[in-house]
């Protein structure tokens, strides 16, 4: 029982409805791979297995180092955190985050050797930006820099990365289909920012919502969404893409309705919105991935 028990705590420290965040740049990645007759099974596999222990190590990292600073306290609106709840040890929570980021290098080794040393290069950097992201002498959650960290992460390298060890290059097309992968999950963390506005406040974590104010993540939540859409009209004026490109348009209802959402709720009543953001950049990237596809 205390083994099933411990079990379930380590499954809630992963964050499981976060993980949609590392699934979605690979298949967006792998879908444009195949649309360019170089997809490789294996490679992308890998590069989703990497990707997701990624994401899960920096959840570890999240949960140790805003339970250090104090960020997550009784007042916490989202989730509960494990180490906070006294789930999971600091010493057990540090093993964990050494064995998962272990496992991405070696698991990432076969990447390395079918793609070279940029694979390598990309795959240090993402594990040392997931410790930075809450960890270190400047973490970047706490500086303002959380969005961009995410952005470029989880959109532009994990999708433009999950192209290249299909293809082995980099091109614009690669870049171009990686910006709603960032922008959406991006707007994930400006969800969690906004409703944790007042706490992170108080615990000195310097979101951009707390810099520059609520109106402000509200604004930049439309405008990313906005830009998603905007991606597949440059593809089918300018690649030579049909129409089908244009699927993720089936989508604005719950695009509109998520905007709604963030325009007029606060708090506990945010979380929807958090877990609906998340289905949301699932449901464009597979619309996406298919009009890459057809």
């Amino acid at each position: 029982m205390q083994t099933q028990s411990k079990i379930n705590s380590w499954i809630l420290a992963s964050r499981p409805k976060t993980l949609l965040a590392a699934v979605v740049p690979v298949i967006v990645g792998a879908s444009l791979a195949y649309s360019q007759s170089k997809f490789i099974l294996l490679n992308s596999f890998i590069a989703l297995f990497c990707s997701l222990l990624i994401q899960i190590g920096t959840n570890f990292v999240n949960d140790l180092f805003d339970h250090l600073k104090g960020s997550d306290n009784e007042d916490r609106k989202g989730p509960q955190r494990v180490l906070a709840a006294g789930l999971i040890t600091e010493k057990e929570m540090r093993f964990g985050i050494i064995l998962v980021f272990a496992l991405a290098f070696f698991a990432g080794l076969y990447l390395v050797y079918v793609g070279g040393i940029i694979v390598l290069l990309i795959g240090i950097f993402s594990i040392a930006a997931g410790i930075a992201y809450t960890a270190g002498p400047y973490p970047l959650a706490y500086n303002g820099l959380g969005d961009i960290f995410v952005f470029i992460f989880f959109g532009i390298v994990a999708t433009a990365g999950t192209n290249f060890v299909n293809t082995f290059e980099f091109n614009l097309l690669s870049i171009l289909v990686s910006i709603p992968a960032g922008a959406l999950i991006t707007n994930i963390l400006l969800v969690n920012n906004f409703r944790d506005f007042n706490e992170d406040k108080a615990a000195n974590k310097k979101t951009t919502t707390v810099i520059f104010g609520r109106k402000f993540t509200q604004l930049q939540y439309i405008f990313l969404i906005i830009i998603s859409y905007l991606i597949p009209i440059f593809l089918w004026m300018n690649f030579n893409y049909s129409f089908i490109i244009l699927l993720p348009f089936l989508s604005i209802p719950l695009a509109i309705y998520l905007i709604y959402m963030l325009l007029h709720l606060e708090g506990e009543a945010l979380n929807k919105t958090l877990e609906l953001s998340a289905k949301f950049a699932g449901l464009f990237s597979l619309l996406f991935s298919f009009g890459l596809l057809l």
